[in-house]
């Protein structure tokens, strides 16, 4: 039997996770959720266990709104062309069964400028600042992950309207989980 746990940067995006669903509030950051997806992890029976990432992301090309289940997340903000001139795997690009054809660029910077939103649409079609570490976090503890992420804005100027675009979004991601779990 297949048992959830959803994950969540932010309460503001769990705010409508329905009633019995474990959520785990990790922080924003890769550091603090790959940390708190672990920790949890490790204090759960991991049998039949999906992770759950919903949260909300930037729209790095036009017309890119709604709800999107990557199917591909990559690390942008790592040296990772350096890191392979010098023998190492940085592993930036992650698969994700059961995702669509979205890719996902997550790094630890809140992308307002249109310069950066624009580099990064060369390789991806959103960006968070999580999705990328609860992936690598549950492929190191053999847990499947889906990353469930709703457009809040077009990672520019307007991104600083987030905590007043963040309620609509985690309605849409609520009303995902209940038809998931037919928790309506």
């Amino acid at each position: 039997m297949t048992r959830y746990l959803v994950v969540s940067a932010t309460r503001a995006e769990a705010a409508h996770v329905p009633v019995g669903l474990p959520v785990v509030v990790t922080g924003i950051g890769k550091t603090a959720a790959a940390t708190a997806v672990t920790r949890a992890l490790l204090e759960t029976d991991r049998s039949g266990l999906v992770v759950l990432n919903i949260g909300t992301a930037g729209a790095l090309r036009p017309g890119r709104e709604g709800l999107f289940l990557p199917g591909r997340v990559v690390n942008h903000d790592i040296s990772a062309a350096a890191l392979r001139a010098l023998g190492y795997d940085p592993r930036d690009e992650l698969v994700l069964d059961g995702g669509d054809d979205t890719v996902l660029a997550s790094g630890d910077t809140f992308v307002t400028d249109p310069v950066v939103r624009d580099q990064l649409a060369a390789r991806a079609d959103l960006v968070d600042m999580e999705g990328y570490a609860v992936a690598f976090a549950c492929e190191a503890l053999g847990v499947p992950a889906r990353l469930v992420k709703h457009v809040s804005d077009s990672a520019d100027a307007g991104a600083m309207a987030w905590p007043e675009l963040v309620d609509a979004s985690a309605q849409v991601l609520g009303a995902w989980l209940a038809d998931l779990t037919g928790d309506r």
